[in-house]
C-alpha cells in the first residue's frame, strides 16, 4: 500500500466512526502502522496530528466551515476570481470549446496526456494548445485513459507531457506563486461552464452546499441540475467540486471516492488553519 492508501484507509475509518472519537491506536490500525509511526507519517502528510484532523473532518466542523463560507461568500463573489478564491494567488482562466470542437468530438484537436502522482493519489492530466482539458484521479490508469479516449473520440491523443502538466504538479505541491497562471480549455454547455466557474470562487478551506452554489450561480431552483453539472466536472481538484457538500452538513459523494473527498476537505482545512496560525 502507498502512503496515500494507508492515510485514506485511516480517514475512511475516521469518517465512519468520528462520533465514537476513536483512539490513535484504533486509527493507526487501519493504516497498518504502529501508533508512533502513524502519528509521524500523518503529521508529515497532513501537517496536523490525527486528533486535530479528526476534528476537521467531523460533521460539526463541516457545518462551522459552511457557516463561515456563507458569511464570506458575498464578499468573495463581489471580487470575482481574483479574490480569496483558489490556492495562494493562483488565477485560473476558463475557456470553452468552440461549437465545432464540441460537436466533432475534438476532430481538429491534438491532446497531450501524462500521468502523475499527488498526495491524494495518481492522476491523469490532459491538455490542448489552449490549456488543461482534463484532470482525473486515476487509481486505474487503463480505465482513466479509456475514459479520455471515449470523451475525445476524434482527437489525436499523444502520450507526451506538456508544460501545463508540470504546472499541475506544482499546483499539487503548493508551489504556485503570484505570477503563476493556469488555463483551462473545457467542453461543456453554457450552464455547466457557469457552474464550474462558480466552483472556482469557493475559497480553500471553505465549503458550500449544492443549494448555495445553485443560488450563487444564478440558478437557485435548479439544485439537481447544478449537482449533475458538478458531477461532470472534467478537471478535478483544480476546479474544486470537492468543496460542495449536502445541506445537512454531510460531505456526500465524490466522483473519485468519498475517502478522497474527506482527505481533500480535511487537508485543505488543516492548511487553512495552519496559515491563520502563522499570520
Amino acid at each position: 500500500m502507498t502512503d496515500y492508501q494507508r492515510i485514506a484507509a485511516a480517514i475512511g475509518y475516521i469518517q465512519a466512526n468520528f462520533r465514537a472519537q476513536p483512539t490513535l491506536e484504533q486509527i493507526a490500525g487501519q493504516a497498518h502502522w504502529s501508533p508512533f509511526h502513524f502519528q509521524r507519517k500523518f503529521q508529515e502528510w497532513a501537517g496536523v496530528s490525527p486528533k486535530k484532523f479528526l476534528q476537521y473532518v467531523s460533521v460539526e466542523h463541516a457545518k462551522s466551515l459552511l457557516q463561515q463560507q456563507l458569511s464570506v461568500a458575498e464578499a468573495t463573489y463581489e471580487t470575482g476570481l481574483s479574490g480569496p478564491s483558489r490556492l495562494h494567488d493562483l488565477f485560473v482562466t476558463l475557456e470553452a470549446m468552440t461549437p465545432g470542437e464540441y460537436r466533432q468530438g475534438g476532430a481538429a484537436l491534438t491532446i497531450r496526456y501524462s500521468f502523475g502522482q499527488s498526495r491524494f493519489g495518481p492522476y491523469l492530466v490532459a491538455s490542448t494548445a489552449k490549456g488543461i482539458c482534463r484532470l482525473h484521479f486515476a487509481d486505474d490508469a487503463d480505465l482513466a485513459l479509456a475514459e479520455l479516449r471515449q470523451e475525445w473520440p476524434q482527437a489525436t491523443l499523444l502520450a507526451l507531457a506538456a508544460p501545463e502538466h508540470a504546472q499541475v504538479a506544482r499546483f499539487f505541491a503548493r508551489e504556485f506563486g503570484p505570477s503563476d497562471r493556469l488555463n483551462l480549455h473545457l467542453k461543456g454547455t453554457d450552464f455547466q461552464l457557469k457552474v464550474w466557474a462558480s466552483l472556482l470562487r469557493i475559497p480553500e478551506g471553505q465549503l458550500t452546499t449544492y443549494a448555495g452554489l445553485a443560488a450563487q450561480a444564478g440558478h437557485g431552483p435548479a439544485v439537481r441540475a447544478v449537482g449533475t453539472a458538478i458531477g461532470a466536472n472534467p478537471v478535478g481538484y483544480l476546479i474544486p467540486c470537492h468543496r460542495v457538500i449536502r445541506n445537512g452538513g454531510e460531505l456526500g459523494q465524490y466522483r473519485w471516492g468519498t475517502s478522497r473527498k474527506v482527505a481533500l476537505v480535511g487537508w485543505e482545512a488543516a492548511q487553512a488553519a495552519a496559515k491563520l496560525q502563522t499570520t
